[in-house]
């Protein structure tokens, strides 16, 4: 099923559906710049306190970890985070068998800082949003089986790169820098997603 530039109730009303059903993770998957957070905050806002974001990007390995690990210069790759805690964590949400502590990701500070979320036991949907929650791969394909349902949003491609860059500009990189981290990291990361993606439920089109 495709959507094209859905209207935000439209896509609550299918949330109340797959909650009605017996769901509660919800995962946003799409290349860098797609506009997954924003969507995932704009749900999470309109349900109101029963919805709580639960943010991949939170389980990003630390600069130190990368610096050692050799990964540094392409820091959102695949195997730049915490694969094993992000699954880990989403079972965790899934049992409920108590509340939930989960990282967020600083962009000011450009790390993740942990115990900043909290998801309760009560919460009715929890929204998860990354680039490779659909990820056909070891070990992101342990990821698809947690999520009660997947969406996957896109973007026309020269809008997409455009936002990434005035991104990276906005968080300290100089133009030149900045365009070339999209087409070197964030454009090869986003060609991996496209290629090597599992099926979603739905595809939204922004």
């Amino acid at each position: 099923m495709e959507l094209v530039q859905p209207e935000l109730t439209a896509l609550v009303t299918r949330c109340r559906t797959l909650v009605a059903r017996g769901g509660r993770v919800l995962g946003i998957a799409g290349p860098p710049g797609a506009g997954k957070s924003t969507l995932a905050e704009r749900l999470v806002a309109a349900w109101g306190p029963g919805a709580q974001l639960l943010p991949m990007d939170g389980f990003h390995l630390a600069d130190d970890e990368l610096a050692r690990l050799g990964r540094g210069d392409r820091k959102g790759a695949p195997d730049t985070f915490d694969v094993d805690g992000y699954v880990a964590t989403l079972e965790r949400v899934r049992h409920r068998c108590a509340d939930v502590l989960v990282p967020r990701f600083d962009r000011t500070l450009e790390a993740a800082i942990a115990g900043s979320l909290r998801i309760a036991i009560d919460t009715e949907l929890v929204v998860t949003e990354g680039n490779y929650l659909l990820l056909d791969d070891d070990p992101w394909r342990q990821v698809r089986p947690l999520l009660d349902e997947a969406w996957y949003l896109d973007t026309d491609h020269a809008r997409r790169v455009a936002e990434l860059v005035a991104r990276h500009e906005a968080h300290g990189r100089s133009h030149t820098a900045a365009t070339a981290w999209v087409r070197d990291v964030d454009e090869v990361n986003a060609t991996l997603i496209a290629e090597r993606r599992s099926p979603p439920d739905l595809l939204v089109r922004r």
